[in-house]
């Protein structure tokens, strides 16, 4: 590898786009090849960012010599085996949440990983967000522990849109995707395991196929608790808050503002180099690569969560809800 990694990013969506604003920020890094679906609007994409290689194969990216590392911001079905697509290529790879969207798919990334030592990361943006991050160093210091989180992930999306507003081919999934978020960020800020679950759900979309509606219940081995609301058919304010209590405090987090229990804000702007989590998960995920170890928010690190979203498949299964 040489001095700048050169990296290829497979997806030119809602989140591609985040990505490519976020790595234009950090130094010694290129975006060398970008692979999407529709040719005409990954080239328009390409052009816009100086991106030289553009394809609609992943392989043909792959294929390039030059390219160290890949970045997959592609349909949630794909993102297990594309993810062993890259490990067996010889590549590091960062995949956007989330990492499979069955555990099996998830293991075997893992295994993958493990066989070839090769950086890989999946894009669990809330570990990075200067939010939560002010939250984690004040429970690393000693000074908070969570008694219980209250969670709650709403949107209004009755078809297959994208963060832009755009339509996108795959639908989306409130248990594999958007719980994912909460439910590996309360094992990291507890500093526990998960060692109770529990799940209900809504009816299915005649049209979608998913459940517009749910509900999660978690419990930490440290006592902690958590609870998760989760909505497609909440008609604004739409995105996912967090309030966290503790023993010296109640903290309120959305996305990057930060809030103390009587709504004063917390000033978070000097927790890390950026306000950016997209930008901040990709600094990780270079560093790693940089520094030859283990990235925050690995394979490994995240594989307890798509356990316990696993368990609350089958649960739901069973119910036949």
């Amino acid at each position: 590898m040489t001095n700048t990694i050169k990296v290829a990013l497979a997806g030119a969506g809602a989140f591609g786009i985040k990505h490519l604003d976020g790595i234009t920020n950090i130094d010694g890094v290129e975006v060398v090849s970008l692979v999407s679906r529709d040719l005409d609007k990954t080239r328009e994409v390409a052009d816009k960012y100086g991106i030289g290689h553009i394809a609609t194969d992943l392989a043909d990216s792959l294929a390039l010599p030059e390219v160290d590392a890949v970045i997959l911001c592609t349909p949630t079905e794909m993102h297990a085996d594309q993810s062993i697509q890259c490990l067996k290529a010889g590549k590091h790879v960062q995949v956007e949440i989330p990492l499979a969207d069955t555990l099996k798919g998830a293991d075997e990334v893992a295994r993958m990983q493990k066989e070839t030592g090769l950086v890989a990361m999946v894009g669990h943006t809330r570990r990075f967000n200067p939010s939560h991050q002010w939250v984690h160093k004040k429970i690393r210091a000693g000074e908070f522990n969570i008694q219980q989180m209250d969670v709650q992930t709403y949107f209004f999306r009755r078809t297959n849109m994208n963060a832009l507003g755009q339509p996108r081919s795959w639908t989306d999934h409130l248990l594999w995707h958007h719980a994912a978020h909460t439910v590996d960020l309360f094992a990291y800020q507890s500093g526990g395991e998960i060692v109770q679950a529990n799940a209900i759900q809504g009816p299915i979309h005649p049209e979608l196929g998913i459940a517009m509606d749910m509900s999660i219940q978690l419990k930490s081995s440290t006592g902690a608790i958590c609870t998760l609301s989760l909505s497609f058919n909440n008609d604004g304010p739409l995105g996912t808050f967090f309030r966290y209590i503790g023993d010296t405090g109640t903290y309120i987090a959305r996305y990057d503002d930060l809030m103390n229990g009587k709504e004063e804000k917390i000033d978070v702007s000097r927790v890390d180099v950026s306000m950016n989590g997209i930008e901040l998960q990709d600094r990780e995920f270079f560093a790693a690569i940089r520094e030859g170890r283990e990235p925050n928010a690995s394979v490994a690190q995240v594989l307890p969560c798509y356990r316990v979203l696993h368990q609350l498949e089958q649960q739901l299964e069973a119910a036949g809800v």
